[in-house]
């Protein structure tokens, strides 16, 4: 008998507000996120319903197709040129993330663990490239493209300067180095690694992360690029990416919104594929990137 005096101690006044305020915080968290994440999904929804419809119903009061017309993506396919526009935007975004990842990480190793002079300034350069917009070169670098190379109408310009790295990507990929400790290397350096070996075999599997946040970053940004394309490879619709191919579709099709919005759910959805297959090591990477440094 003396045990049931016990119980209602931890149904008090004082516990049950305690698990009242637990449980109205959680259902406002909640709340917020849902209503975040229904800010960012919905655009997408209607983009996909749209694409979905017959040109009578698109832009009307109705939000869910009445005869779901999947024909819409075949229409996009078959469109002279959307192939190309495909191919051209995997090779312009794969081609330049590589070439980017491979050259960015050899001066983001050399800035973050190498000790010579002139570091700070090298570092201090890379931080000021970060800052100069593109619009400021480009007058002499399409001059120097299309006039002295003779590359216009084609996308090398924007690819063969990722081999020479990039501001961005290196500044990111030192500041995750920097995170791993110089144990690991100077282990390495008895063991009989070179500073090449050491990179490959060493460093390189520890940055992961790191080298998939730069990767996407990279991916995405050509994925995208509308204003490089516009300025090199305009006068030949044979070199047109998807982004700026796009804007050509739309002007033919201005009036059938459901081949363009099904046109853009076409360019979208690799980007978002991606991303959620590499969601994981993104966040990871953006995560530990600047921790120490």
């Amino acid at each position: 008998m003396t045990y049931a005096l016990d119980a209602p101690a931890a149904t008090t006044p004082a516990a049950r507000t305690a698990r009242r305020k637990a449980l109205l915080h959680w259902i406002g968290v909640h709340a917020l996120g849902v209503a975040a994440a229904l800010f960012f999904v919905l655009p997408f929804v209607f983009i996909v319903l749209t694409s979905l419809m017959d040109n009578q119903q698109t832009l009307t009061r109705d939000l869910i197709p009445d005869h779901w017309q999947w024909s819409n993506y075949k229409k996009v396919f078959d469109t002279p040129g959307f192939l190309t526009w495909w191919r051209n935007t995997l090779l312009y975004a794969g081609l330049g993330t590589a070439l980017t990842v491979v050259s960015s990480v050899p001066v983001a190793y050399a800035l973050a663990k190498f000790r010579f002079r002139g570091r700070n300034l090298s570092m201090m350069l890379v931080i000021s490239m970060m800052m100069l917009p593109p619009q400021v070169i480009i007058i002499p670098m399409y001059l120097f493209w299309a006039k002295q190379l003779d590359l216009s109408g084609t996308l090398w310009p924007l690819i063969i300067p990722m081999a020479f790295g990039d501001a961005f990507s290196i500044f990111l990929l030192r500041q995750f180095l920097m995170t791993i400790p110089n144990e690991y290397l100077d282990a390495a350096k008895v063991d009989g690694c070179g500073e090449l070996r050491t990179l490959l075999r060493v460093v390189l599997p520890m940055a992961k992360p790191g080298i998939a946040a730069v990767a996407l970053f990279q991916f995405f940004y050509a994925w995208n690029d509308y204003f490089g394309p516009q300025i090199y490879a305009s006068e030949n619709p044979g070199a047109w990416t998807l982004s700026y191919g796009l804007e050509s579709f739309k002007g033919a099709h201005h009036t059938d919104w459901n081949l363009t919005m099904a046109a853009t759910v076409l360019v979208m959805a690799p980007v978002i594929l991606v991303f959620f297959f590499a969601q994981k090591a993104f966040v990871e990477g953006v995560t530990l990137t600047g921790v120490k440094g």
